[in-house]
């Protein structure tokens, strides 16, 4: 395995408050394009169809992994680069994919946007990687995403995220809003709590959600009691908690993402609050964060995700097993984890059925791919790169583990663009 630390440090995100979600995502993609564009043209660059891990058969396949080690996000990413080496141990003792090693070259993101782009583009360029596992936020997502369709090279994305895209170059095997925001909130309006106070960090994903949720809210019968960005890295929620109390909502929505989540719920619970007086409803808090945050903090507090370690599939206790096996008894699983390393095993599927690591032939070959994941049964759709997930609610344990409360029964079809929704219409023209 090859390993190569980041030439940059951890750098403090770009400050966002202040800055629309439009004019955020205009200046993201104008620049990291044309920094794009630029390297496509250089001397190691590739077109579609040429052999990106070099060699002939019989030797390594090169795959690259790109998160965050470093910074604000490391807490929530470092746990699903681990399960992306988990799953190419497991292809690789199973005889390799087309009966080739798999070699990752990993590549620290430091919670930094400009810093993800620069590293895809080496993991693309200079090692050459069949594929790139990586990123979390929807800002890492948006900086990487006009150099991998720049490149035409693969990206498999594991999080959950806004929707609203869905690009040639990127598979998304996390939830679409439809397979996560959505059914949150339709839950929430079932069970009576209908005014919501929507908290999240200032980037793409909290306020490009925040969107949505604020169009069902009112095509629902819900109610918007306050609205509050903070930064990523975010620690002194004293004035933004004061706010909360004053508006007395029913729900917090919760999309603070890293290690924000962890001032929030300890200043939360100092404050007073438990779940009784205010429930707190999450799509950003897995095993992984509560284990930061403390469970004593967080329990009986809601999240919405598409699996949790106490999932019950045949294929979740061999992973659940597998995992705490490789990296220790006292480590969690989480809906990313897990995404993340379904993603790498559906890759590999797509690879043998193409019989190359071609980027195109690989593309096709994943059309309608299904794959026994432990959170069920998922297939890649044929058009828009995303797959059909289940939906679950959770409460979180005293242990910091999930009870599911509620689920869909049934894998959802990803509908990333929200277009069978018609409240959602206004979305579409953005």
């Amino acid at each position: 395995m090859r390993v190569n630390k980041g030439s940059l440090g951890a750098r403090p995100g770009v400050p966002l408050n202040g800055m629309t979600r439009k004019g955020l995502l205009g200046g993201l993609l104008t620049a990291v394009a044309g920094a794009g564009v630029l390297a496509a043209c250089g001397p190691e660059s590739r077109t579609a169809g040429t052999a990106p891990s070099g060699g002939g058969a019989g030797d390594a396949i090169k795959v690259g992994i790109l998160h965050s080690l470093s910074g604000t996000m490391a807490i929530s990413e470092k746990s699903v680069r681990d399960a992306e080496l988990l799953a190419i141990e497991e292809i690789n003792k199973a005889g390799g994919v087309m009966k080739r090693r798999l070699e990752p070259v990993i590549e620290d993101g430091a919670s930094d946007w400009p810093t993800f782009s620069e590293k895809a583009k080496k993991l693309i360029q200079s090692d050459r990687v069949a594929t790139v596992f990586g990123c979390w936020t929807s800002a890492s997502r948006k900086a990487v995403l006009p150099v991998f369709e720049s490149l035409k090279a693969l990206l498999w994305y594991p999080v959950q995220y806004e929707g609203l895209e869905a690009s040639p170059y990127i598979f998304y095997t996390g939830a679409a809003p439809n397979q996560q925001i959505v059914p949150a909130v339709e839950y929430l309006i079932r069970e009576g709590r209908k005014r919501l106070f929507l908290l999240g960090s200032d980037y793409v994903f909290p306020r490009t959600a925040n969107e949505i949720i604020k169009l069902q809210l009112g095509a629902q019968g819900g109610a918007l009691a306050g609205e509050e960005y903070t930064p990523l890295g975010h620690t002194d929620y004293s004035t933004v908690i004061t706010k909360i109390l004053g508006a007395k909502p029913d729900v917090v929505f919760n999309t603070l993402n890293g290690d924000s989540n962890v001032a929030f719920f300890k200043q939360f619970k100092d404050a007073g609050n438990t779940p009784d007086k205010i429930q707190t409803l999450s799509v950003s808090v897995a095993e992984e964060e509560v284990r930061g945050i403390g469970a004593a903090n967080v329990v009986g507090h809601l999240a919405s995700w598409n699996y949790y370690q106490t999932t019950d599939t045949p294929e979740n206790k061999k992973f659940v097993e597998a995992y705490k096996a490789k990296f220790g008894a006292n480590r969690v699983t989480s809906d990313p984890i897990e995404a993340a390393y379904t993603g790498v095993y559906l890759w590999s599927r797509a690879v043998e059925k193409a019989g190359s690591t071609d980027v195109e032939k690989v593309k096709q070959a994943a059309k309608g791919i299904e794959f026994a994941a432990p959170e069920g049964t998922v297939k890649i759709h044929g058009t828009n790169q995303h797959i059909s997930k289940p939906v679950r609610i959770g409460k979180v344990r005293a242990d910091g583990l999930f009870d599911e409360v509620w689920s869909t029964g049934k894998p959802v079809e990803p509908d990333p663009f929200l277009e069978t929704y018609s409240w959602a219409a206004s979305l579409k023209k953005k």
